[in-house]
Order: structure tokens, then sequence, then C-alpha cells
């Protein structure tokens, strides 16, 4: 986990499935919805350098106003502390 964003990573071969979560500590459905967008976009966008399995991202409270380039740093530290980059 990290300040702004959890993961849960279970490796499986050959399968590739993901969720993203945002609950009501957040505020409200705008919130959530972007929170869970610019979640979804940084997946896709490190998707072809990940490995198979099931990933879930859990958005936390700061994960909407958070400054893109730090949540991407954050991104990519939960990701590389489950080893799940190739």
């Amino acid at each position: 986990h990290s300040s702004s964003v959890v993961l849960f990573f279970l490796p499986q071969n050959g399968i590739r499935k993901v969720g993203f979560t945002a609950t009501k500590k957040i505020g409200n459905a705008v919130k959530r919805n972007r929170s869970k967008r610019r979640l979804r976009a940084l997946f896709f966008k490190y998707s072809s350098n990940l490995k198979s399995g099931t990933y879930i991202f859990v958005a936390k409270q700061s994960t909407p106003d958070y400054p893109s380039q730090k949540l991407e740093r954050e991104f990519k530290k939960v990701i590389n502390h489950a080893k799940a980059f190739e």
C-alpha cells in the first residue's frame, strides 16, 4: 500500500483480471469515479509490462486530489512491491 492506493495481487498463469474500487469514505460519486478512472488509466499505461494475475486496486481518500506525477510514482511503487512487473 501507499498513501494513495492499495494493491492486492494474486499471480496466475495466463489469466489477467483487474478490479478498481473506491469506498464512500473518499467522497461523493464524482470523487469515487475520478479515483477509479485515474487508477484505470495508470493500469492500462503499464499493463503490457505486468505479469498475468488478478489485480485489485483500492483508492484511498487522497487519490482524487493527488498530483498526477506523485500518483504515478506511488502506483509504480505498489506494483514493484508486489513484484508484478515482468
